[in-house]
Parts: structure tokens; C-alpha cells; sequence
């Protein structure tokens, strides 16, 4: 593959921000829940939208209510989401324009990923590969159980990766897979994988976890008012 000069503002960035996330708790949005005085989405928002190479941003907002967002950093696109994530991305998807020809999903959720993470996907893209995922090793011992609580085995940790956002793709490839769904997904470069596409893997980022739980939050609350973060 031929790596070419990064080009500003050639990418499209979908935030599907719907989803009620019930394991952080409270009744709010997931997106929309506060951390140091914004919504998550409002942290994830202005890192992606920081990315030199990022040029449009679509959040897939409650479909209820897509004012709930509220005022966002930078110019950002609000459209309506669906009753699931895919539902959203597709959504997102259909508001891009035409010029947009690479597009990165991003989770709200991971509203610490650094703009270098961004960066790393998109040119990824650029210099050729339809879909591309920043990953992390596994660090914990993994066992294989029955449903009634025995260990059936040791995984090969070696082999296995702890998947982040954004993932990047070629445009086409994206719409040919939710065009080609046939049930409901919530990894995007698991669709794709579907229609027989190799999915390129970029180092991922520890501060991009995804506040999921309670603790998640007290831990980036932790960070934000640390200097761990850029």
C-alpha cells in the first residue's frame, strides 16, 4: 500500500450519541452524562474535531429529543438517531456529504481518545485499507467456562486484542455494509468483516476506554485533572 501526505479535512466523523448506556446509571443518556463539567459527548466532540485531518462531524442524537445535546464545540452537524447504534450510524452516514469519502465512528463514550488517535486511523485509511480499528492487547489471564461456572480452557492471549474507536473506513465499504446487514451490530468492522473485507488494525490508546460503570468516570475525572491527557 502507498502512504500518501495527509490531506486536512478529507474526514467525516459519526458520533452515534443515542443510546441510554444503563450500566452508568441515572436515567440520562450515556453521551450526555457530565464529566468535569460537560456532557461526554461534548469531550468527545472537541478531541475529534481537533484532528487536522477531520473536516465534518455528525452526532446521532437522542431520537426523542435531539435538542438534548445541547451546544457542541465546533461546527457539528445534529441529526436524529435510532432505536439502536446501527440505526444511528446509518443516520449519521446519510447526512455526510458526497466529498466525504473517508468516515470514522467514534463512541461517545470513549470521550478521552486523543486527537493523535484520530489521526492514526484516518491515515490508515488514506493510504489504502477499507477498514481499520486501533486495538489494544490483552493483559488479563482470559478462561474459556460452560454455563455452569467450569473452566473449560486457557485462551492464547496472544492472538486476542481489545478493540477502540474510531474505526475508520472507505466510504463505500461502510454503506455496502449496512446495506448488506441482515441483523443488528454493535461493531461497526464487524459488519464489514461480513462482506469478506480485511480489517487493518493501528495501535490503540489507553486513554480512549470506554466509561462504561460508575468507577469509569471517577477514573477520568482522575485524568482530566491530571496531565496525562493531550
Amino acid at each position: 500500500m502507498t502512504a500518501q501526505h495527509p490531506v486536512r479535512g478529507d474526514v467525516a466523523v459519526l458520533v452515534p450519541a443515542a443510546g441510554l448506556g444503563t450500566r452508568l446509571g441515572g436515567g440520562t443518556p450515556k453521551a450526555l452524562r457530565i464529566l468535569a463539567g460537560e456532557s461526554l459527548l461534548s469531550h468527545a466532540v472537541r478531541r475529534v474535531a481537533a484532528a487536522p485531518s477531520v473536516g465534518y462531524v455528525v452526532v446521532a442524537a437522542p431520537p426523542e429529543d435531539p435538542g438534548a445535546v445541547g451546544p457542541l464545540p465546533g461546527p457539528v452537524t445534529v441529526v436524529p438517531g435510532g432505536a439502536t447504534r446501527q440505526a444511528s450510524v446509518a443516520a449519521a452516514l446519510a447526512a455526510v456529504p458526497d466529498e466525504y469519502q473517508i468516515i470514522l465512528i467514534h463512541d461517545a463514550a470513549r470521550a478521552l481518545a486523543p486527537t493523535r488517535l484520530v489521526e492514526a486511523v484516518a491515515a490508515a485509511v488514506r493510504a489504502g485499507w477499507d477498514a481499520v480499528i486501533p486495538v489494544l492487547p490483552v493483559v488479563d489471564t482470559i478462561k474459556e467456562v460452560t454455563a455452569s461456572g467450569t473452566v473449560v480452557g486457557t485462551v492464547d492471549r496472544s492472538v486476542l486484542r481489545v478493540v477502540q474507536t474510531p474505526q475508520g473506513f472507505r466510504r463505500a465499504v461502510l454503506a455496502a455494509a449496512h446495506a448488506a446487514a441482515t441483523d443488528d451490530h454493535t461493531d461497526d468492522a464487524g459488519m464489514v468483516e461480513k462482506l469478506g473485507v480485511r480489517v487493518h488494525i493501528v495501535a490503540g490508546d489507553e486513554a480512549a476506554f470506554k466509561i462504561t460503570r460508575p468507577v469509569d468516570l471517577v477514573l477520568a475525572e482522575a485524568l482530566l485533572a491530571g496531565t496525562l491527557l493531550s
